[in-house]
């Protein structure tokens, strides 16, 4: 009787938990239109070249307009670039654990789920991070406007 109890309040515990992780809107569990698709697969491959300190792929997806804003300040599109190309903050591995996207008109705005692998000078650091990026489509491509990374506290 007290196994089966103490496993009762196990699986409640588990189910309670599982619940209070923080959801996402139009998370990945969901079927998402071509261009939604389009978009995250873009995102994805935007964590691929950061960990290769791939610059050329990334100079052609940042507008020049580009806005940057990290836990130590917030800078443009050519402060991002030479941070990365010269090492300042390698971006190693994010592990996604959700993505979404919201597309509106010629705007599309995804959200990451992410623990970041990280060297910030010279320091391998692991940080739970909510990142916002905003992507606008022009001439038929999506160039990423906007990257913001904020606290991810609930994990």
């Amino acid at each position: 009787m007290k196994t089966t109890f103490f496993a009762l309040i196990l699986l409640f515990a588990g189910v309670q938990f599982a619940t209070a992780q923080a959801k996402l809107p139009n998370s990945t569990a969901k079927t998402f239109t071509k261009e939604e698709q389009a978009v995250l697969d873009i995102s994805k491959n935007k964590w691929a070249w950061m960990a290769d300190k791939n610059v050329d792929s990334l100079n052609v997806l940042f507008k020049e307009s580009c806005v940057f804003v990290h836990m130590g300040g917030s800078w443009g599109k050519t402060q991002e670039i030479n941070t990365i190309k010269g090492g300042n903050i390698w971006y190693k591995k994010a592990d996604v654990y959700g993505a979404s996207v919201n597309i509106i008109g010629n705007t599309a705005i995804v959200l990451n789920d992410i623990d970041l692998l990280a060297a910030v000078g010279g320091n391998e650091v692991i940080h739970a991070f909510m990142v916002t990026e905003v992507y606008v489509k022009e001439n038929g491509a999506w160039k990423m406007g906007s990257l913001t990374f904020a606290n991810h506290a609930s994990r």
